[in-house]
């Protein structure tokens, strides 16, 4: 399939890059769009979602939010992989820690990604079908981030379809999110195991890296400010994997 526009991105074919960096807010593709990148250019801004492309480190690379959530990211992955020509994603985005390991700013890589969605039916599998990460920008990463010192852990996300849970006066231990600790996830987030089910879907490749702007049990969080400089570690670490990665293939 090679139709564009589509209904949801107006970027004719070959404006993106192969490789695109998603995070959830469309302000943040502009900021990182502004001071990461290199000659970008917006090529898409249908209902506010910018995307951009431009240099880093040579390497051709877009950003484009995914906005919230498991249907929005799933359009977006969906029309880039099929309609454009992107061959892998990585999401960069926040979460929220459910270990009490894993703390404040922290960087979660994940390798796999729970949910507690109905996004796979749609597949028509006779079974339970696990989301998982595309190993080569799993292993670029993880280097990329020792490299750069980062505190960082490796492991399961929960995708979660809600936000806010129905749950007041459930005893801790029997909330959606608290549950999924005692099997040892991380954090939770909203996008990653549709980005991970979309690309496995497709032949395409995907990762997802967040910054812990939450810690679930405790109630801390990250200010303003903290956000906007932890991120930028998050940032940076997606753009060296992706260049990283690029390098790696040129010499496949």
């Amino acid at each position: 399939m090679n139709c564009c526009p589509t209904p949801h991105i107006e970027s004719q074919k070959g404006d993106f890059a192969s490789t695109v960096l998603m995070p959830g807010d469309p302000q943040r593709s502009e900021f990182i769009a502004r001071n990461f990148l290199t000659e970008a250019r917006l090529v898409n801004n249908v209902r506010g979602v910018q995307g951009y492309t431009g240099f880093y480190a040579g390497c051709r690379v877009s950003v484009m939010a995914s906005g919230m959530g498991m249907p929005s990211m799933g359009i977006y992955s969906h029309e880039l992989f099929n309609f454009y020509g992107v061959e892998k994603i990585l999401r960069i985005g926040s979460a929220g820690a459910i270990r009490a390991d894993v703390g404040l700013s922290d960087i979660v890589i994940g390798m796999g990604a729970c949910t507690n969605s109905n996004f796979a039916a749609q597949f028509h599998l006779p079974g339970t079908f696990s989301p998982i990460c595309d190993y080569r920008l799993l292993a670029a990463c993880v280097t990329e981030a020792n490299a750069m010192a980062l505190p960082f852990h490796v492991g399961n996300l929960l995708s979660a379809d809600t936000f806010y849970d129905d749950n007041e006066g459930l005893p801790e231990a029997l909330t959606s999110v608290s549950a999924f600790g005692k099997m040892r996830v991380l954090a939770v987030e909203m996008e990653a195991a549709a980005l991970y089910m979309n690309a496995a879907r497709f032949g395409k490749r995907a990762l997802a890296i967040c910054t812990v702007s939450d810690r679930i049990l405790s109630g801390e969080h990250l200010s303003a400010e903290e956000r906007r400089t932890s991120f930028c570690g998050m940032i940076e670490l997606a753009l060296r994997t992706a260049v990283a990665d690029e390098r790696e293939a040129s010499r496949d």
